[in-house]
């Protein structure tokens, strides 16, 4: 077998970069695309692949090939690039891992990749500022996943959802109830309305409630002055006061509504339950509930992450990777994620550089070179 690297090559790289062959039942998702490893390589880094890497997604190996990638294995990688939590990868001391780590909730894991004396940067830690937008995979995956859970609902609802003037009767728009208008919420409202919902939106955050009206859907609102918007574009936990009149809010919208889409998350901690059993219970037979936060724990009481759970002929969908459903477009977006990320990491001659100062840098940067230094994040 030919080695990858000879021996005396005297091409000089910034970096080696691996892409992982993703490992997760279901997942079909791939963390470069060939268009992103021609970018890298334009920057003089080398781009190496696990073979099939992206088969899931429709890119072959030899279309990294003719892109300028190689095909090799993860001890070729300065860096190495995968989506999911690297929970049974095996690295080695210096490497630099980029993936969805989810620090905060999984110390574990921090503390397994720290014994492994490598450097972490969580895709989920990058700030959702404005400099950060073109590196924001959670933003970028929960467009789709919010695209995703309408269709999800369309194609399992009993009804259609727009209003129908025929000869044989008018038929009534379908009602679609959506909890929290997050990224993923704004594209299920908007898609639900193309599809002409009629939507109603609930959010904790005050502030989104114009953005809800100006896709139109109607915003409904706790009778309360306290507004639980927290950093980051989340929300943060409401008082026992607010969340008692919460609870009989969304009671009353989810017991007319045909589809209801739950969103919320809280970083770091399970999902809060927004829709109950009893609500459930409430529900007309046929009705469908969308948990896009299955794999938090959900947000919908009786939910089965990865499955479909059917009460009393209203089916909740557990989904827990509904980006994985729209791989080639959610590889290409994850892609660009990691085109820019790589891009800010290094300086102006190519080579890494771990500066944090830098906000992007600071929030991202889990462990390195084997030492937490992450201050939300204990060792």
């Amino acid at each position: 077998m030919t080695p990858l690297f000879l021996e005396g090559d005297t091409k000089e790289s910034n970096l080696k970069i691996f892409v992982f062959k993703e490992k997760n039942a279901g997942e079909k998702r791939v963390a470069l695309t060939p268009d992103g490893a021609k970018k890298l390589i334009k920057n003089k880094h080398d781009i190496i692949i696990e073979s099939g890497a992206g088969l899931e997604s429709g890119y072959t190996d030899s279309e990294y090939e003719a892109a300028g990638a190689k095909v090799g294995s993860i001890a070729d990688g300065d860096i190495v690039l995968t989506i999911n939590k690297p929970e049974n990868i095996s690295l080695k001391a210096g490497q630099t891992i980029v993936s969805l780590l989810y620090p905060l909730s999984e110390p574990a894991l921090v503390k397994k990749l720290a014994e492994q004396k490598v450097t972490s940067i969580a895709v989920d830690m990058i700030p959702r500022t404005t400099l950060a937008q073109s590196m924001d995979v959670l933003s970028s995956q929960a467009n789709l996943a919010g695209y995703w859970a309408v269709l999800a609902a369309a194609s399992r609802l009993p009804k259609i959802f727009p209003m129908l003037m025929t000869a044989a009767g008018t038929i009534t728009p379908a009602k679609v109830l959506i909890l929290g208008a997050g990224v993923a919420g704004l594209q299920a409202i908007a898609t639900a309305r193309r599809l002409g919902a009629v939507v109603e939106v609930f959010d904790v955050r005050k502030v989104v409630k114009e953005q809800v009206q100006s896709l139109g859907a109607k915003f409904v609102e706790v009778d309360s002055a306290e507004d639980a918007a927290g950093s980051g574009g989340y929300a943060k936990e409401a008082s026992a006061e607010y969340q008692a009149k919460q609870k009989e809010l969304i009671k009353k919208h989810v017991a007319k509504s045909d589809v209801a889409i739950t969103t919320a998350l809280i970083p770091g901690k399970k999902a809060p339950i927004l829709i109950t059993a009893d609500m459930v219970a409430s529900m007309r037979p046929g009705s469908i509930v969308v948990d896009l936060a299955a794999e938090q724990g959900g947000n919908v009481e009786g939910c089965e992450a990865g499955k479909i759970a059917d009460k009393n002929g209203v089916k909740i969908v557990g989904i827990t990777n509904a980006t994985s459903e729209l791989c080639v477009h959610a590889s290409q977006m994850y892609s660009t994620n990691m085109v820019n990320l790589l891009n800010h990491l290094c300086d102006k001659e190519g080579k890494l550089n771990l500066d944090m100062q830098d906000e992007i840098i600071a929030g991202s940067v889990i462990i390195k070179d084997g030492v937490v230094v992450h201050p939300k994040v204990s060792g």
